[in-house]
């Protein structure tokens, strides 16, 4: 199959804290030919990073708490559970914004960071591209109300028991993707991450 598309025409419907573009467009089919002229609105969110702070010698993850917009049509579960995320900005790169927002949502600082994954977040409707990490910290003195006032952000921090947050998860305590992903990706990694990192075994 040869997979082009062809943009018809595009406006900015909508400018404010995001933005919301509308295309008029069509694409090649796999049975071949064209598709009929179809519409589409595009929230156009950009690129983002994502972190999942682990203490390897605590076996402890760092989560945080906020209220999301996105989640008030369920007015009982508005106060959502996550880990530390933000937009990369003009001029920066993903690791820059991953150490940012780390300090500036959790208090904490990364001393080593690695690349779990980068996957698109909602592409039926999204442009979000997500650079997920894993980043090491010392979770000794994690806790309490972070985030930037100017941003409007009233952040709860706290660090949890590897095996609490994932039963958090099971039991869904957890109801956003990304964590999900890198909660269950730790499962998977833990062990070859410790020895990656060097973690202090407290056994020995």
């Amino acid at each position: 199959m040869d997979k082009q598309f062809e943009i018809l025409t595009k406006e900015i419907v909508y400018q404010g804290f995001f933005r919301v573009e509308k295309y008029r467009l069509k694409h090649t089919l796999f049975g071949g030919g064209w598709s009929a002229e179809i519409t589409r609105e595009l929230f156009v969110r950009g690129s983002c990073v994502a972190v999942l702070l682990y203490d390897p010698d605590t076996d402890k993850v760092v989560l945080i708490e906020q209220f999301r917009t996105g989640a008030i049509l369920n007015p009982d579960k508005t106060w959502i559970v996550e880990i530390v995320a933000g937009a990369i900005e003009e001029d920066e790169i993903a690791e820059e914004v991953a150490y940012r927002e780390s300090l500036e949502e959790a208090g904490c600082e990364i001393q080593q960071l690695m690349v779990i994954n980068e996957f698109y977040t909602t592409p039926g409707g999204s442009s979000e591209w997500i650079t997920l990490f894993c980043g090491k910290v010392d979770s000794t003195q994690v806790g309490g109300i972070h985030g930037l006032d100017h941003e409007d952000e009233d952040i709860l921090v706290r660090a949890v028991d590897f095996d609490e947050a994932y039963l958090m998860l099971e039991n869904g305590e957890i109801e956003s993707a990304i964590p999900i992903i890198a909660i269950q990706w730790l499962a998977l990694n833990k062990q070859k991450l410790k020895q990656i990192w060097g973690y202090k075994n407290k056994e020995g």
